[in-house]
């Protein structure tokens, strides 16, 4: 007997993010604000990258994924 693991619509789009190869690199990922707010919600992004222990940024219309661990300064 085969075990079928259903994944939700939301865990899908988001291991697509997160399989992406500067997420596997420790790059940057980005995506519109109103794709993720339409797709997943904000607080569903922000949960997942959070259980990652990476980075997540705000800007010009565009949530950024810093797809590491390490700290993290803003220069300017």
């Amino acid at each position: 007997m085969s075990l079928a693991v259903r994944i939700s619509a939301n865990e899908a789009w988001l291991a697509q993010i997160f399989s992406a190869a500067q997420a596997g690199s420790g790059g940057v990922v980005r995506r519109k604000i109103r794709d993720v707010e339409r797709r997943i919600g904000r607080r569903a992004l922000e949960l997942a990258v959070r259980q990652k222990g990476w980075h997540l940024l705000e800007c010009g219309g565009q949530f950024v994924i810093v797809c590491s661990r390490e700290q993290l300064r803003v220069l300017v």
